[in-house]
């Protein structure tokens, strides 16, 4: 997997536009935080644990000049930025909570010299980066072990390298089973409307040698119906305290399919995507788009002018329609708040 979806380069953040994929591979570098919350506004880094990692580095980038004379002023200038990054994207609780920890270190650390603290908080950065790498190792260890060999595996939307620093959440179990040298398959949905499955996934999957089937949204019944699935993985941008869980739009479409197919539908996410603050799904802030995107997406017009569009970018799949949820920490069953 020679390719790093964001990294800090030089008191830069780089990054593969995702926009840009699967025709090209683009990276870009970006040096203010006006830059980043434009690439996470605009799904140029995208991905739960990613977004997070920019948000992170973005704040870092946001405080890298400061002249403050005091902790006082730095810390009102880190907030600022910190506030309007946070402000970017609503679902995914990986942003706030990056952001919150870099702002937390700058608050445990504010006796040390302007100078210094700067570097102590892309030091934190680079450790959220660090870690995010290690829970996707972790996340493919734990549910390597469920996946058995000659399975194939429904995803949507993309939830792999090109949504974190390494592995990937849904994808890492792939990733590492196949590494264990069983022989997995992947069916790919397309994921209306920006095509992050057929763009992003069917993308990722193939320069790695994966077997990977792509399908339209509206053929996940078929193929389970056929018996050509044996488990669903999906990653979440935030999981509530009782387990539901918020992920791109269709995932829960898929948690019903996979029910009534009796085919397991597990969500693959870090701790770190876990908001104990809210008790359930009805909670989660769910972001919605803009109607271009399913009007004219990728520039065709595809729909009447004028027509009124609803276009939320996540739904919450109930806890109850979920098997399981494979964390850094390990499998979780349902009950979800006692294990």
């Amino acid at each position: 997997m020679p390719l790093k979806t964001i990294e800090w380069v030089n008191h830069k953040i780089r990054i593969i536009d995702q926009s840009e994929l699967p025709l090209k591979v683009v990276y870009k570098e970006y040096t203010t935080p006006e830059e980043v919350w434009e690439a996470i506004k605009t799904l140029r880094v995208r991905g739960a644990p990613a977004i997070g990692i920019a948000g992170a580095f973005g704040v870092c980038l946001g405080i890298q000049n400061s002249s403050a004379a005091d902790y006082n002023q730095f810390k009102k200038e880190l907030d600022k930025v910190g506030d309007y990054l946070k402000n970017c994207r609503p679902t995914a609780v990986n942003l706030a909570w990056a952001i919150e920890r870099i702002i937390e270190t700058a608050d445990a650390n504010k006796i040390l010299p302007i100078e210094k603290l700067k570097n102590k908080l892309i030091a934190e950065a680079q450790r959220i980066y660090e870690e995010d790498r290690a829970m996707c190792r972790k996340m493919g260890d734990y549910g390597a072990q469920i996946l058995q060999d000659g399975w194939t595996v429904l995803t949507h939307c993309n939830a792999g390298i090109l949504a974190t620093s390494d592995y990937g959440t849904a994808l890492a179990p792939v990733y590492r089973a196949i590494e264990l040298g069983k022989k997995i398959s992947v069916y790919a949905d397309e994921t209306r409307p920006l095509l992050q499955g057929a763009r992003l996934t069917t993308w990722e999957l193939m320069q790695n040698g994966v077997d990977v089937t792509l399908i339209c949204d509206n053929m996940a019944a078929t193929v389970m119906q056929q018996g050509k699935i044996n488990c669903v993985l999906v990653g979440s941008d935030r999981i509530a305290a009782n387990g539901d869980a918020a992920n791109k739009i269709g995932s829960y479409t898929l948690a019903i399919l996979a029910k009534y197919h009796n085919i397991p539908f597990y969500v693959v996410a870090p701790t770190s995507s876990i908001d104990f603050s809210l008790s359930d799904g009805s909670k989660i802030p769910i972001e919605e788009r803009g109607s271009e995107e399913v009007t004219k997406g990728y520039g065709k017009q595809t729909a009447p002018d004028g027509v009124k569009v609803y276009s939320p970018a996540f739904d919450v799949t109930p806890a109850k329609l979920i098997t399981g949820w494979i964390t850094d920490k390990g499998l979780v069953r349902p009950p979800f708040k006692e294990d």
